[in-house]
Parts: C-alpha cells; structure tokens; sequence
C-alpha cells in the first residue's frame, strides 16, 4: 500500500510544528537572544498571572483573608518580617506578592482588551476609508486629525471621566475595567486606521481586487477576504508595541485615581497607593509593583521590536 506522499510529485506531509520550526519568524527568534530571553520572562510572568490563585498566598481581594495586624510587614529577609509574606505587606495587611500577581492580571486582560477594541475600530475605519475614499475617506481622517491632536493621556481621562459620571453609582466600581478599555481603546485607534488605510489604498487598485468588483463580489467580502490578510502584518506589529503603551496608560489612569478602584488593585493603583508612603518607610509597598510593570512593559517592547524587525523586509 502506498501512502500520498509515496506518490510521484506528492507533496510531503508537514505537521504545524515542523512548518513553524521551518520557518523565518522561528529561525529568526531561536538566533535572538533578547527575544528569547524576553517571551521567557513575559511567559513566567502571564503564567504566574493566569495561575495567581493557586499561587498567591493570598487572595487581596477577599477582605476576609486580610489581616489588620500584619499591615505593613517588611519584607522577610528584613527585620520584623513574617512567613508567607515573602515581600511584605500593605497598609491593609495585603500580602505584597499576591496583589501584584493579582494587579498583573487586571493589567495584562486591560491591555490585551483594549488592543483589540482598538484593532476593532482602527481596521473597520482604515478599511472603510482606504476603500471607499471621498466624504467618507475625508471624514473618518479627520477624526481621526482631531484624536491625534488631543494627547492620548488627556483623552483617555476625558473618556474615563465622562463615562464614570454616566454611569450609576453603584455600577462604577463593577465596571471600572470596562471604562478603562473603552477609555485607552478610542484614544489609540487612529494608528491602526491610518496604517489600514493606507494598504487598503494599494491593495484596491491590484487586479485581484478589480477582478472581484466585475464579478459584483459584494464590497463586504472584498475587504474582509482579499484586501483584509494583506494589511495584517504592519498592523500586529504595531498591535504588539502598543500593548506595553496600553498597559502604561492604564497604570497612569489608575495611578491618578480614575483607573480601577483599590478593591481591585492593578499594578498602577497599587503604585498609587504605595506612593503615598514612600517617605515613611514601608518602601517595598511601591518599589515592586513599580519593577513588576517596567519588567512587564520591557518585555513586551522587546517582543514588539524583534517582531517589527522580523516582518519588515527593508529592516533584514
């Protein structure tokens, strides 16, 4: 019995593996070794995230398990300080290492969210504006001119600060995620417009796409199938970079008290809350979260930086 790729001229049979160890992307991050360090560290630090409760000597956020008693312990190789609480704890007798494992997660599903929203949004205006151009080409550019004008920080508390006050009291804190996504994802979506824009411009006057339009392809699936894969790659690139900018503003929004709520600490309202007792002492209450998300933020930048390289041709 002969199998398909016994057959003369058969192509041989790949599993996904092999083809993903074949290819450039896989030769180019095994050759680098700030990339591979990097997606390790980013690994330990999304696993350690994910699996915060298993974890985590604690969970921060059940008020129960907190201990008044044990607030601001050093940590354990300083004096006064106590097992479990390898690096202390806060104001609240919060054991330091479980809120940032906690705070890591709120931070990295923020940003991942809010990347997306804005992938969302970016591309749909991007590929509606490059298609279609005239009026609707110069009004989506224009707004996104008038974004773009606006620094991304203003915007983000402008629409954090608005929708807050829209929203009930009692729904605030329950969906003070929800506005940190909406709030970073309409103040960050112009980038991938113009970007989309700018291929779909290209991409609408090749043959293939012309070929669709005289055989009345609908205009929907011509942007989502043809003109679409070829604008991906600029665009999760940039996609990567912004999602350490992403997980910045949030930590910024929330370090300046409109970002999530101390009951639910992220890595920026943890540094918030820590800052404010800096000068007292109880200096592990703000020196980790601050290491935990610059280590975060440089990993991802790397990560964003050797995929920017790979993709690119002009920069090999």
């Amino acid at each position: 019995m002969t199998t398909d790729a016994s057959k003369p001229g058969a192509a041989p049979r790949h599993t996904m593996m092999q083809r993903i160890r074949n290819s450039d992307v896989w030769w180019s991050f095994t050759n680098s070794k700030s990339a591979m360090v990097a997606a390790a560290i980013f690994a330990v630090l999304v696993a350690a995230a994910v699996f915060a409760p298993l974890v985590a000597p604690q969970n921060p956020y059940d008020a129960a398990q907190l201990d008044m008693w044990k607030a601001e312990l050093p940590p354990v190789w300083q004096e006064g300080g106590e097992w479990p609480y390898l690096i202390g704890t806060d104001t609240q007798g919060r054991d330091m290492l479980s809120a940032i494992l906690y705070g890591t997660r709120i931070s990295i599903v923020i940003g991942l969210a809010s990347v997306a929203l804005s992938l969302l949004i970016g591309m749909t205006a991007g590929l509606v504006a490059g298609f279609f151009g005239g009026f609707v080409d110069n009004i989506l550019m224009r707004i996104g001119d008038i974004t773009l004008s606006i620094p991304t920080i203003l915007i983000a508390i402008l629409v954090s600060t608005v929708v807050r006050q829209l929203l009930p009291a009692d729904l605030r804190e329950i969906g003070a995620s929800a506005v940190l996504v909406l709030a970073i994802s309409l103040s960050s979506w112009v980038q991938y417009a113009r970007t989309v824009r700018a291929q779909t411009i290209v991409e609408r006057n090749k043959e293939y796409v012309q070929a669709a339009r005289l055989l009345k392809v609908p205009s929907r699936r011509i942007l989502a199938l043809h003109i679409l894969p070829n604008t991906l790659t600029p665009v999760l690139v940039a996609a990567t970079l912004n999602f350490g900018m992403a997980i910045l503003t949030e930590a910024t929004l929330s370090f300046l008290g409109i970002g999530m709520p101390p009951g639910q600490p992220s890595l920026g309202t943890l540094i918030r809350v820590g800052n404010q007792f800096l000068f007292s002492g109880s200096w592990w209450i703000v020196l980790f979260p601050v290491i935990q998300l610059c280590l975060l933020v440089v990993v991802v930048n790397v990560l964003g930086d050797w995929l920017r390289d790979v993709l690119n041709p002009k920069l090999r």
